[in-house]
Order: structure tokens, then C-alpha cells, then sequence
């Protein structure tokens, strides 16, 4: 229910709104949170799944955080049409 990709909402004022809440609870609530922003527009033709997933490993990103992204590039298939 917090994915916002490809979502119709109000537009980026909704998701700075969600966004804002969960960092203000984390804080009140002294619970640690990760957000990450991933712009993976051009990733697709640009460079290999395995290699994104290579350099998350490489940079000590949180197992459970890969294997979302891994999960993300499964089935994924483009085209030039």
C-alpha cells in the first residue's frame, strides 16, 4: 500500500506528503527508516540487470533492498516501439 510508482495520484505533492509522515513516525516512534529514490528510466537499455545488482552488492546495500530490485527486473521486457 506505500508503492507510489505508477500509481495516479495528485502528483509529487501527494508522495512528499507520505513521505513526510513516515520520516515525522520514524522519529517519533525512534524506529530506524531507509528511503530510497531509484530513476531507472534509461537502466533498462543502458546497462545490465545483473551489473545494478553487482554494484548494490559492491556497496554494502541491505540484502533484502537487492533482492526487491532483483525482484523489480524479473519478466521485465522492452521494447522499441
Amino acid at each position: 500500500p506505500r508503492q507510489r510508482g505508477f500509481v495516479r495520484a495528485a502528483g509529487c505533492s501527494e508522495n512528499l506528503k507520505l513521505l513526510q509522515t513516515l520520516v515525522r513516525s520514524a522519529k517519533k516512534e525512534h524506529r530506524p527508516l531507509g528511503v530510497v529514490f531509484m530513476d531507472i528510466v534509461k537502466a533498462f537499455d543502458t546497462m545490465s540487470h545483473q551489473h545494478i545488482l553487482h554494484g548494490l552488492q559492491q556497496r554494502g546495500v541491505n540484502p533484502h533492498v537487492i533482492s526487491l530490485v532483483s525482484n523489480m527486473y524479473e519478466n521485465i521486457h522492452a521494447s522499441n516501439t
